[in-house]
């Protein structure tokens, strides 16, 4: 475990090394392109990646990076600061802080972390070698009903003893992610933040500079979005997970495994190939 001053800000980071394989065939050589993990929103943080994804990109070479978004998990919890905007100068701070800003980095974002991503590669296109995005939430109906979800927890959490029961009950995993789901809803700008959000336009899509893949459940909303994406991006995939909803990550790691570290792989020789050319 380690703590990394960024954007002033302390972030809790778990770094993986890379595993000395060889290269894919189709390369030549060289190092594999890091791999930076961005999570969802309130209850979920960096674990959620670490056995389904983290590991077996390490283990295909990949260094990889992973860290709490502000004010999740165990990084710092400032009162203010939870748009797309704030949270793309922490990933590209974070990134100046570990020493990954010189080389372009490949971006996996779930769910809200799909979003940020898709933010930080329209910001800085040259950073980002490619994105790979789980269910990421990309139009406006869903904004407003992900507020609105988070407002009806936000008033059911405030002065909730359900926390203490869970503890009482030993139930500490349970009890600590309800109280930080109580701390950013009741006592940070998170919900309004996300409120303010801009959804993304086709143009967004078309600047979009690297290989995207994005994976989504067949019976999930984000589909549509998915689909509109796909449509505009230059180089983009779309995979659609048979049976499933929005936990693609939960629910279907094998198949989601093969497919992440395919296009792993892909983005690799495509970055091999440019720096060839």
């Amino acid at each position: 475990m380690a703590e990394i001053l960024a954007n002033a800000l302390r972030f809790h980071v778990q770094r993986l090394p890379a595993s000395e394989v060889p290269a894919p065939e189709g390369t030549s050589g060289g190092r594999a392109t890091p791999v930076v993990f961005l999570h969802g929103l309130v209850v979920d943080n960096l674990s959620s990646f670490y056995c389904p994804l983290a590991v077996p990109l390490a283990r295909a070479g990949h260094e990889v990076v992973l860290y709490d978004l502000r004010g999740h998990g165990l990084s710092e919890r400032p009162p203010s600061g939870y748009d797309s905007r704030t949270a793309v100068r922490d990933l590209f701070a974070l990134l100046s802080a570990l020493g990954l800003d010189s080389r372009p980095v490949h971006l996996v974002g779930n769910s809200y972390g799909g979003t940020l991503a898709l933010h930080a590669a329209l910001a800085r296109p040259g950073l980002v070698a490619g994105l790979t995005l789980l269910e990421p939430p990309l139009s406006g109906p869903w904004v407003e009903n992900m507020v609105d979800t988070l407002s009806v927890a936000a008033l059911s959490l405030e002065d909730s003893e359900v926390p203490a029961e869970l503890a009482s009950l030993r139930l500490r995993k349970a009890a600590k992610l309800t109280a930080i789901a109580d701390a950013l809803l009741n006592g940070t700008t998170l919900i309004d933040d996300v409120a303010a959000g801009r959804t993304f336009t086709p143009a967004d899509y078309r600047a979009v500079d690297c290989p995207v893949l994005v994976v989504c459940g067949e019976h999930s909303e984000l589909v549509p979005g998915a689909r509109e994406l796909v449509r505009h991006a230059p180089s983009g995939a779309l995979r659609i997970l048979p049976g499933l909803g929005h936990d693609v990550l939960k629910e279907a790691s094998g198949v989601l495994r093969e497919a992440v570290l395919a296009h792993a792989a892909a983005v690799r020789r495509a970055r091999a190939g440019a720096l060839i050319t």
